[in-house]
């Protein structure tokens, strides 16, 4: 972990990643309902407790489907992936900070996110997780700082799309801590991962 103290400058705005096609799951991820609620806007929900601004982010086709409560982030970069997400984020608000999380954790808590921006450490590139899965810095639980944004930019004009190894290439420029709950940043990607999620939701 990088040390140093932390001067907070800019606010941090939340940015919930629900733009993909689930794929794998088999259905939309963003709309399954994982504590009576469909996880998208359970997602924004808690981070709005955090957050100054909250912005689900999503495909321009999906808009008409979303409910008008929430504001939203269409994609205005071309492309696929949750980089998309996060750079039509930083183009629309240059100068905030973006806590970034993907739809698709369930488990993740309201403990799990204030220990994260407790320990931001704005001089950074970015504040994350290293996840317990794969000891991997976790992308999409994140908070990317300003001064990500060019860089971002650049690896994705180099055929970059895949933020954690945007993380990985600059680990000395990011700020790595460990989750005080290592359940929360289980992913839930196949239906295999949501039967281990449903489990420990009962338990």
């Amino acid at each position: 972990m990088i040390s140093g103290d932390s001067n907070i400058r800019v606010p941090i705005y939340g940015l919930v990643l629900a733009g993909g096609k689930s794929v794998r799951m088999g259905e939309d991820k963003g709309r399954i309902q994982w504590h009576g609620i469909e996880q998208r806007y359970h997602m924004a929900n808690m981070l709005s407790q955090f957050c100054s601004e909250v912005f689900i982010s999503c495909r321009p086709e999906q808009v008409g489907e979303m409910d008008a409560r929430y504001k939203l982030l269409p994609d205005s970069i071309e492309g696929a992936g949750p980089l998309c997400g996060i750079l039509s984020a930083f183009k629309a608000y240059p100068d905030v900070a973006w806590l970034v999380t993907a739809c698709d954790l369930p488990l993740l808590d309201e403990a799990t996110l204030q220990f994260l921006i407790e320990n931001r450490i704005d001089t950074t590139l970015a504040s994350t997780y290293e996840s317990p899965y794969d000891s991997l810095p976790e992308p999409l639980i994140t908070i990317w700082e300003p001064s990500a944004y060019d860089l971002l930019l650049q690896f994705f004009n180099e055929g970059f799309n895949c933020p954690r190894k945007i993380l990985i290439r600059n680990k000395e420029r990011v700020n790595i801590l460990q989750p005080p709950n290592p359940d929360a940043l289980l992913n839930a990607n196949t239906p295999v991962d949501a039967g281990l999620v449903r489990s420990k939701i009962k338990s």
